[in-house]
């Protein structure tokens, strides 16, 4: 990967960053999504509405956020919260260092991940802290492996 700074008078105080690449990859769409979540302030706390009530959660008590069809359940170090949420709003609200999408269904906090295990037709599974397992699917391995500098 090259990276360069290019001077450019015309734009005064924007930035204008282009990813070149032959083709765009999983690659090239994580470092745009990296690039555009730079700018944002990391908050150390994320909002979650339940049914009767906002609950405040801290960012590194996350170890796993998993959805079955319309529900999304929030474990924590100490509690299990299920709320009716998107999984890609919520993502949004994490700070994409420590947290990585592993399936379609789950996102990950690395700093709870213990091992890979290999599962059946090539996925792996993902095993947590406090025993929690979840699926790796093949698409999003090549993520998780750049995130733990493999």
């Amino acid at each position: 990967m090259n990276v360069r700074f290019e001077q450019d008078d015309t734009l005064q105080d924007e930035i204008d960053v282009v990813v070149k690449a032959s083709r765009q990859s999983d690659e090239t769409r994580t470092l745009i999504e990296y690039i555009k979540r730079a700018g944002q302030k990391s908050s150390k706390i994320v909002p979650v509405k339940t049914a009767d009530r906002i609950i405040i959660i801290k960012v590194e008590d996350i170890i796993l956020a998993d959805v079955q069809k319309d529900t999304l359940t929030i474990e924590t170090v100490t509690d299990q919260y299920v709320l009716q949420e998107r999984l890609y709003k919520f993502m949004q609200k994490l700070p994409n260092e420590i947290f990585v999408q592993v399936s379609k269904h789950a996102v990950i906090n690395i700093d709870y991940l213990i091992a890979l295990e290999d599962s059946f037709a090539g996925a792996m599974t993902a095993r947590l802290e406090k025993n929690l397992r979840t699926s790796v699917s093949r698409k999003f391995l090549v993520d998780l492996e750049r995130h733990l500098g493999l």
